[in-house]
């Protein structure tokens, strides 16, 4: 099973890829192929909302840089990761503007899903999804948000499974350590095919 990690730490930020690289070593030592991307030292331009991905080169950005190449590896992985320092709840900057460059993944028609409209699958397979948020403290409401976030992306996604946790910045590793083996268990609960 392959994962991805897309790191949407900052530049600068002395924390996230020491938690990136724990979250490696962890997801490695329960048989995942673990790719991790440090978005900040990628070439990703912002979203032009062209729509030259769902109408002129269906599922390809006509930016020709990086963002192409993350979007790739999210496709061809089983589980993709996103790490984000939070910020109100939501998504770092850079994670943003990735996931944004995304957007190629899915069609330009639209499906029900549960009463709500989305955008139709482009394709057979998608990753399942599981947010990481870091925060320095971290508040109910912000965990709320976070965790409502990267649901309604899963969604979106056509994910097969998502799930969401929070960790402090300063928490041991064996803290990070639980919290993901209860969120991939959730996955696999939801999936049957993440172990």
């Amino acid at each position: 099973m392959k994962a991805l990690i897309l790191d949407g730490a900052l530049p600068g930020d002395a924390t996230m890829p020491a938690i990136a690289q724990h979250l490696q070593q962890a997801l490695s030592a329960s048989g995942w192929s673990v790719e991790v991307v440090a978005l900040r030292e990628q070439r990703i331009a912002y979203c032009l909302g062209c729509f030259d991905c769902w109408t002129k080169s269906p599922g390809l950005c006509k930016i020709d840089d990086d963002g192409r190449t993350v979007t790739a590896a999210m496709l061809a992985s089983n589980l993709v990761v996103y790490l984000t320092p939070l910020t109100f709840g939501g998504y770092s900057s850079e994670l943003k503007k990735a996931l944004d460059r995304s957007i190629c993944l899915v069609s330009p028609f639209f499906t029900r899903i549960d009463g709500e409209v989305h955008h139709k699958a482009r394709y057979d397979r998608y990753p399942a999804v599981l947010g990481v948020g870091v925060a320095a403290a971290h508040t109910a409401a912000q965990s709320a948000i976070f965790t409502r976030l990267v649901e309604r992306n899963a969604l979106n996604l056509h994910a097969p499974a998502h799930g969401a946790f929070i960790v402090r910045a300063d928490d041991p590793a064996p803290t990070i350590d639980q919290a993901l083996r209860r969120a991939l268990a959730q996955l696999e609960i939801h999936t049957g095919v993440m172990a």
